[in-house]
């Protein structure tokens, strides 16, 4: 594995994988929320996101974390692996509360400088129809590489706590 990305809901714990992930295998996290994001929520224009991201691709090795569904068939084309969370929509929005109550007034570690971790009718509206709404799109768009991609499938938290158990060093 060079170049990874990570994908699936909002909630379904992308972002702390990848960061331990990174940590195991020795390859640098790129969080795209905190490339996305400008201070107070704002976000980048599309023509700026796509320029980061297209230099950011070019790094020899990263693990890239967002969903940002617009980009993620044009971000697997640099891929060799790719890691999809395909979580429950109860599961994740159980953690995206959870994460909200525990980070009050915080701005999360992954996220763009001065964006405080918040929750609005919109973000969850969306975690909750994930599944409906972009799931089969990301499933289609993985079919597509299965033949050329490292593709991992987590359907449940213990899947990933069985591939992290790969990266164990013997004692």
């Amino acid at each position: 594995m060079k170049k990874a990305l990570v994908i699936g809901c909002p909630g379904s714990g992308k972002s702390t994988f990848s960061s331990t992930l990174g940590i195991k295998s020795d390859i640098p996290v790129i969080h795209l929320d905190l490339f996305y994001w400008k201070p107070g929520w704002i976000s980048c224009s599309t023509q700026e996101f796509d320029e980061i991201l297209r230099n950011l691709l070019h790094q020899e090795t990263y693990i890239m974390d967002g969903n940002y569904s617009r980009t993620i068939d044009f971000r697997i084309s640099f891929a060799d692996t790719v890691f999809f969370f395909d979580f429950s929509r109860f599961l994740c929005i159980y953690r995206v509360i959870k994460r909200r109550i525990l980070n009050h007034g915080k701005t999360g570690e992954y996220m763009g400088k001065d964006c405080r971790e918040r929750i609005d009718y919109e973000f969850i509206k969306s975690v909750w129809n994930f599944r409906k709404r972009q799931r089969m799109q990301i499933i289609n768009i993985l079919d597509k590489y299965k033949q050329s991609k490292n593709i991992v499938i987590f359907r449940k938290p213990k899947d990933v706590t069985d591939y992290m158990k790969s990266f164990e060093r013997p004692s």
